[in-house]
């Protein structure tokens, strides 16, 4: 009898260990992808629906106490690689150290003693116009490394994108229309599908579903096999007759249709808002002697921290199964929120870290000063994947001592030629802005002699790219330009 009980514990700890940590891992995809103010609304809802989470009170000591620590007493964060929640032959659960939680990582506003030396920037809220689905991923793909070819194939498919998300158009249909080959539409459709939002240019829901599960739950063979052979009876939730079809345990299937649900059907609606948007910035880049520093606008956040009486809860002989097992279940939830609101803030660091090093003579002399740079350089030297950089420099304003800017600003692709190399498009473009503001008004120059004067500096450019550079600083024509004496 006991033979045919390990069986089945093997399979409990695999199925628990993947599907439990998996919603986890979506909430940290959606936290970081938050500016300050909407981390601040979903923190508020938390609070509201988990009773285990708390806000800190008046009375708890202010950001400059908590900070006057000795060397001996530094925050404990929990291991990277704990798995709350997994089950083995004993109750892992009661592993959790909740008293580094309670003591140290959790207490208000933990920053290190170098922070508040500085000064801080005053920090003001702005109305910044939207980002559109389009703008957002032409972006990504701007800075992209492929081919020219495959450049175009892929502003065809953004073209052909609805306000879901969804690819409207057959590749083949894209590639006979813009004058493709239909390897370069494939190719860039496989390209833009890696892109943020996570399911964006998927051709239905099944194939949204599953981009997003090969990037959140690669491992969760079930979720993956659910959506793609029954998607129909997802939809109904006749989660036993998958099971039987499966050959697997229903709770099984439950637990991965739990993860299914955390997954966005609609991954353009997002960018749909046609109102401007209050923003604030979401940290700061501080000149410290002969550096930088990093700091997180964290005012106004909500400062979490677990309930003692729901620790005392766990505590007591008199707590029924059913009400611990809430309660460790609630627990395990809070606690996740407070790593992945962590883990955004330092991967945000880390970004802007990686920016400051590649960007020192912009911050040092001015925005004339940016250099080119790519997604997929700063997130191989960060260790993330290009789309986390994207989702965690999208939406957010950082005040540097040339002024504020959103990060994606800072995400440029060279401009061809010798003198390229090391110019920015948008400095390409701060150029003809200058030449057109210096040129003779009786006699202003024309795209071609613009061309020309770029091509003898070292630039490759057409004279339909210096027409569109001119069109996107909204300077009028020659003809319109010229004025009659």
């Amino acid at each position: 009898m006991g033979g045919n009980q390990q069986p089945r514990l093997g399979l409990t700890l695999k199925v628990a260990q993947r599907q439990i940590l998996t919603p986890g891992l979506v909430q940290m995809v959606s936290v970081l992808a938050l500016n300050k103010l909407e981390l601040r609304e979903m923190i508020n809802q938390e609070i509201m629906s988990n009773p285990v989470l708390e806000e800190l009170s008046e009375t708890v000591p202010s950001i400059e106490e908590s900070t006057q620590k000795t060397e001996g007493e530094k925050p404990v964060a929990p291991p990277a690689d704990r798995e709350i929640g997994s089950q083995d032959n004993h109750d892992s659960f009661e592993e959790i150290d909740f008293g580094s939680f309670f003591e140290d990582y959790l207490d208000p506003g933990y920053k290190s003693p170098a922070a508040e030396v500085l000064e801080k920037p005053s920090f003001e809220n702005f109305l910044s116009q939207p980002v559109s689905l389009a703008d957002h991923l032409t972006w990504q793909l701007s800075l992209s490394v492929c081919c020219n070819a495959v450049r175009e194939a892929g502003n065809s498919i953004i073209g052909n994108l609805n306000e879901d998300g969804y690819l409207s158009a057959s590749p083949e249909e894209i590639a006979q229309t813009g004058g493709h080959r239909l390897e370069d539409v494939q190719q860039a459709l496989t390209l833009i599908q890696e892109f943020d939002p996570l399911g964006v240019a998927a051709r239905d829901l099944r194939e949204c579903l599953l981009i997003q599960l090969r990037t959140l739950a690669p491992e969760n063979s079930l979720a993956a096999q659910i959506v793609s052979d029954h998607l129909k009876q997802l939809q109904n939730k006749q989660y036993r007759e998958i099971a039987r079809a499966l050959d697997r345990p229903v709770k099984a299937v439950e637990r991965a249709v739990e993860i299914i649900r955390k997954l966005d059907p609609r991954p353009g609606q997002p960018y749909n808002s046609a109102q401007p948007r209050l923003i604030e910035p979401d940290l700061a880049i501080v000149k410290t002697g002969d550096g930088y520093q990093v700091i997180m606008n964290e005012d106004g956040l909500p400062q979490l921290r677990l309930s003692r009486h729901y620790r005392r809860m766990l505590q007591q002989d008199g707590t029924s199964r059913e009400v611990r097992n809430y309660v460790k279940e609630r627990f395990s939830s809070a606690i996740q929120l407070i790593k992945n609101i962590e883990q955004r803030k330092q991967t945000i660091i880390k970004v802007c870290e990686a920016i400051i090093r590649r960007q020192r003579d912009l911050f040092d002399f001015g925005i004339e000063k940016l250099r080119p740079m790519m997604i997929k350089e700063v997130a191989e030297e960060v260790g993330v994947h290009p789309s986390t950089v994207s989702r965690a420099v999208a939406g957010k304003y950082v005040h540097t001592p040339q002024g504020v800017y959103e990060l994606r600003f800072f995400f440029t692709e060279a401009v061809q030629g010798p003198s390229g190399a090391t110019t920015s498009l948008l400095n390409l473009k701060r150029l003809v802005k200058k030449m057109i503001d210096e040129e003779d008004s009786t006699h202003p120059l024309t795209d071609e002699q613009i061309t020309q004067r770029l091509r003898d500096g070292g630039y490759c450019v057409t004279r339909r790219t210096v027409a569109k550079y001119r069109e996107d600083l909204r300077i009028p024509s020659t003809h319109q330009r010229r004025v009659k004496t």
